[in-house]
């Protein structure tokens, strides 16, 4: 999370907000999301993973990365799920993208 949160100015400027959810406890959330910027859930359950259509890891009872972009009307742009702790997005690969689809569309308005 810490290379969102030093992003986390150039997100906004595109328009961009972070967010985040744990299987963590209150307490547990709190310690790691001290520093951070952007708000993190906490005590996510497999109710919700299954939402999110996440995998589940059975063996240590929570859910694994589940990363997603979302428009403003709520349509998912992209997604990364991974089944283990490997195959998180970039930060700095997702702002990238980001900052290309907005240059993208500005032009097509322009156009």
């Amino acid at each position: 999370m810490a290379g969102y949160e030093e992003r986390r100015a150039a997100f906004l400027a595109e328009g961009v907000s972070i967010i985040a959810g744990t299987v963590d406890s209150q307490e547990q959330t709190a310690e790691v999301a001290r520093d951070l910027g952007f708000p993190v859930a906490y005590g996510m359950t497999r109710a919700d993973g299954d939402a999110l259509g996440s995998w589940w890891d059975e063996r240590r009872d929570h859910i694994q990365p589940s990363e997603f972009v979302i428009t403003k009307s709520g349509k998912v742009m992209m997604s990364a799920y991974s089944n283990s702790p490997i195959g998180r997005m970039d930060p700095a690969e997702a702002l990238t993208l980001i900052q290309f689809l907005n240059a993208q569309r500005a032009k097509a308005e322009k156009g």
